[in-house]
C-alpha cells in the first residue's frame, strides 16, 4: 500500500494555503504524489453535501444530526477512492489529502456532547474504514487556529471571491465547538497538531508553519 497523509483544520485555519504550499514543495523536490480535496463540490457524489451546506435541510448545522451528515461526506469519499485514487494508493503511491474522514470527526462530532464522542469516533471509524474499506491515514496534521483568526480569514476570502458563508462558516458558536472537538480528537487519534500561535500569542507566519508541516511529511514518506 501507499501512504495517505491528511491535512485537517476548520474553515479559515489556513489549511488550503498550507496544502498548496506542500504540493509545490513536493513537486519541486521531485516527489511523485497525488492530491485530493474534499468535499468534491464539482462531482455528483457530493450532491447531499452541497444541499446540506446550502441549508436545504435546515439553516443550522445541528438541524442534521452528526450521524446522518457524516454519511453525506462518507459517500463522496468512497466515490473518490473508487474513481480517482484507489489504484494509485494500492500501487504504493503517495496521496496528499485536503480533509478526509477527519473532517467528519471535527465538524460532525462537534454536534455531540463530550461524553458521546468516543462512541461517535468509534462508529465513524467503523463506517469509513471497516464498512466502506477506505484507507486509514498514515499521518493526520491538524492546523489549529482561533475563532477570531478563522472568521477574519473567511471574511477576506468571501470578499475576494464574491462567495457567501455556508451554514458551518456563518455560525461562530459552531466553530468554537469544532475547535474544542478537534482538541479532543488530537488526543484520541494521535493527530499531529500545528499551532497557529507562537509562545508569545502572536500568529505564526505561513512559511514557519509550512516548514514544520513539510518536515513532518518528509519524515514519514
Amino acid at each position: 500500500m501507499g501512504k495517505l497523509i491528511v491535512l485537517e483544520g476548520i474553515d479559515g485555519s489556513g489549511k488550503s494555503s498550507q496544502y498548496r504550499r506542500v504540493c509545490e514543495r513536493l513537486s519541486a523536490d521531485g516527489i511523485s504524489f497525488s492530491h485530493i480535496v474534499f468535499p468534491r463540490y464539482d462531482k455528483e457524489s457530493s450532491a447531499l453535501v452541497r444541499l446540506y451546506l446550502d441549508g436545504a435541510f435546515g439553516s443550522r448545522p445541528g438541524d442534521v444530526n452528526a450521524y446522518t451528515a457524516s454519511t453525506f461526506y462518507a459517500v463522496d469519499r468512497f466515490a473518490s477512492y473508487r474513481d480517482d485514487w484507489g489504484e494509485t494508493y494500492h500501487n504504493g503511491g503517495l496521496i496528499l489529502s485536503d480533509r478526509y474522514t477527519t473532517s467528519n470527526v471535527v465538524h460532525q462530532g462537534s454536534k455531540l456532547p463530550d461524553e458521546e464522542l468516543p462512541a461517535f469516533f468509534a462508529w465513524l471509524s467503523d463506517l469509513e474504514f471497516q464498512k466502506m474499506l477506505l484507507p486509514k491515514p498514515d499521518v493526520v496534521i491538524y492546523l489549529d487556529t482561533t475563532v477570531e483568526i478563522s472568521l477574519a480569514r473567511m471574511k477576506r476570502r468571501q470578499d475576494r471571491t464574491g462567495t457567501h458563508a455556508d451554514i458551518h462558516e456563518k455560525d461562530s458558536s459552531y466553530l468554537k465547538k469544532c475547535l474544542h472537538t478537534a482538541e479532543l480528537a488530537c488526543d484520541y487519534f494521535g493527530w499531529h497538531r500545528i499551532s497557529c500561535l507562537d509562545e508569545t500569542g502572536c500568529e505564526r507566519g505561513l512559511e514557519e508553519k509550512n516548514d514544520e508541516i513539510y518536515n513532518l511529511i518528509r519524515s514519514v514518506i
